[in-house]
């Protein structure tokens, strides 16, 4: 199952060094190795870097296309065989990837090269998905409320324990409130937001400075959120769970989906085509700006962990069975 909800230790608030003591006999320590069958193998995200796309997964593998995933091959030097988990890149030179045993890796020459500024295997935790404003600002999110900032590209990071304000400012503060597995945070006009565990939403306003706990539409797990037009918000995540918010999260309409396979990740293509992915290799379709769905559901039934574009009717899904081109609309 694909899954980011990996780890044991909640994180307390501290600045961390960037490297921690390398045991030459860890698998985490060791290079990704170039394996002929990488592309096929588990991939749990993808990001575009200017024209290239780049796709992280099982082992410490990096994959690059420069043809629209059309073709892949393996970077060559990427110096960990952990799990990588999220990718992102604020242009074609510059990302970050994480994972487990909160591992941050980056790269300044388009995901041909890493280095990890940052690893600590004694958390016993994964780092699930990341987000940078530019060059230098950046903010990771992980298992227990893990959540970490940069302000220098990644040289260095300080974690803290994840806070919000709650949703009603006069109802006392649960100082004993669990930490949730924050699972993804994405950008939507001025905002940032994450969505996170036990039907968890937060909103920030201020580039993660400060956040807000939003209304919840159900109680299970988010593990995605698709910022359209204006105040306009998806939210998915567990038995086929699709809500839409007109109001950038105070309020929540369910959407139908016709399946109850876990909803991964979204894309927007432009302003009227989207796409929901999800397990069971399960793709939602809406050409009219998420107005209607349908439901398309890839032959294999290989779960899909993330999308991202290849032309306007065509997608690229990383998953259980790797890399794949995909054509919106066609049944197997």
């Amino acid at each position: 199952m694909l899954s980011r909800l990996i780890g044991i230790l909640a994180v307390s608030c501290f600045t961390v060094p960037t490297h921690a003591a390398l045991d030459p006999n860890d698998e985490a320590n060791k290079p990704a190795e170039i394996m002929p069958l990488a592309a096929q193998s588990l991939l749990l995200d993808v990001a575009q870097a200017g024209a290239r796309l780049v796709a992280v997964g099982g082992r410490g593998h990096v994959l690059l296309s420069d043809d629209q995933g059309l073709s892949w091959r393996q970077a060559t030097a990427v110096p960990t065989r952990t799990m990588l988990t999220g990718v992102f890149f604020v242009d074609a030179e510059y990302g970050w990837a994480v994972g487990h045993d909160e591992t941050i890796l980056a790269t300044t020459d388009g995901g041909e090269t890493w280095q990890r500024v940052y690893f600590a295997p004694e958390a016993q935790q994964p780092f699930f998905d990341l987000w940078f404003a530019d060059r230098q600002r950046g903010i990771v999110v992980g298992a227990y409320g893990a959540y970490f900032t940069t302000t220098d590209g990644g040289a260095t990071w300080t974690g803290s324990k994840f806070d919000a304000a709650p949703i009603d400012a006069a109802a006392p503060e649960d100082e004993f409130a669990p930490d949730y597995h924050l699972n993804r945070i994405v950008p939507g006009g001025d905002r940032l937001f994450i969505a996170a565990e036990a039907g968890h939403l937060y909103r920030s306003a201020d580039g993660g400075e400060s956040w807000q706990t939003l209304p919840s539409p159900y109680e299970g797990s988010f593990y995605g959120l698709l910022p359209l037009a204006g105040d306009e918000l998806l939210a998915f995540g567990l038995r086929g769970n699709l809500w839409r918010s007109a109001d950038a999260g105070a309020s929540w309409t369910q959407i139908e989906t016709g399946t109850t396979a876990m909803l991964t990740d979204g894309l927007r293509l432009d302003s009227s085509q989207l796409v929901i992915a999800g397990l069971s290799g399960v793709l939602l379709v809406s050409s009219d700006g998420g107005a209607s769905w349908t439901l398309q559901q890839l032959s294999d039934r290989k779960g899909i962990a993330a999308l991202a574009p290849a032309t306007d009717e065509t997608v690229v899904t990383v998953g259980e069975a790797g890399v794949k081109r995909v054509a919106l609309g066609e049944q197997p």
